[in-house]
């Protein structure tokens, strides 16, 4: 069988199908197999794990992953793909699950649950104009994920994992450091992908903890202090939390809410740990 991390291989199968990529969907196709490798050692896929590929393509690191991985459960939003990946490049896989469907839409728990519940392993080359909503919704809905290993563009990835003080820290960071300890693999660049795309990528592990990073007596409460924190990056903490729709806070509440925490009234959000944020989330009036 070949590999379609030989270039020649992965134009051989675009053209037996007459296939064209889709700008709606996103699509680069990795081409270089030590990317690929880099993938899998980072999400440590082994014999005993079931993996969960978001966007497999054409089936470049799904041959990866079913030749190290007990089984793999692939979901492909584009219908023109599918053929392509049960009739031709993975068709020798009987550990291949392939899915055409949104992973927005997919029941992932429920994927799990048959399988015995035990963590699933995930890994993307994820579209960059959808790597958030992906992300977050794995982080955010509790489903038994062991870690999440993706590709996204460079720029999103060093948000993922910046700290307080630098310019790429925000909600993002803050969102996913509550989830997840990351760290960022290896950076790509655009001439491992067909087609190329404009910018640089990464590759990042999200390793979900146990529990959250801090505790909060309210998790929403602690995701709407930050979004207005973030939300006018220019403004202090007390007007962002004053003008918030999501936070019911006086400018006055604010800055009484400071004080008792140390903190200067002027301090602006890209300042603050995640465990200062949960404090303040916690002294906010009822």
């Amino acid at each position: 069988m070949a590999y379609l991390s030989d270039p020649k291989e992965t134009i051989a199968v675009l053209q037996r199908y007459h296939f064209s990529f889709q700008k709606k969907f996103g699509q680069n196709f990795l081409i270089d197999a030590h990317v690929l490798d880099k993938i899998t050692d980072a999400a440590g896929v082994t014999s005993d794990d079931v993996v969960l590929e978001i966007g497999p393509g054409i089936g470049t690191m799904t041959q990866v992953l079913c030749e190290r991985a007990k089984e793999v459960i692939a979901v492909e939003i584009d219908r023109n793909l599918i053929p392509i990946l049960r009739e031709d490049t993975c068709r020798e896989y009987s550990n291949l699950t392939v899915i055409n469907n949104d992973v927005l839409k997919t029941d992932i728990a429920a994927l799990a649950r048959e399988r015995g519940g035990r963590p699933l392993k995930v890994v993307a080359n994820l579209p960059y104009y959808i790597t958030t909503p992906i992300v977050m919704g794995l982080l955010e809905k509790h489903i038994p994920v062991d870690n999440i290993t993706v590709m996204v563009q460079r720029e999103v990835a060093e948000r993922m994992q910046a700290g307080p003080g630098s310019k790429d820290y925000g909600a993002l960071s803050l969102a996913v450091q509550y989830y997840a300890e990351t760290y960022i693999a290896a950076y790509v660049p655009p001439n491992c992908f067909m087609p190329r795309p404009n910018v640089g990528s990464a590759v990042i592990r999200l390793t979900l903890r146990d529990k959250p990073a801090v505790q909060v007596k309210d998790e929403k409460k602690l995701f709407a202090v930050i979004r207005a924190a973030f939300s006018q990056r220019r403004k202090t903490l007390v007007n962002g939390l004053a003008n918030s729709d999501e936070v019911s806070c006086t400018k006055e509440e604010a800055a009484a809410i400071l004080a008792e925490l140390g903190l200067p009234e002027a301090v602006r959000g890209e300042a603050l740990t995640l465990g200062q944020f949960a404090a303040i989330s916690d002294k906010l009036p009822e």
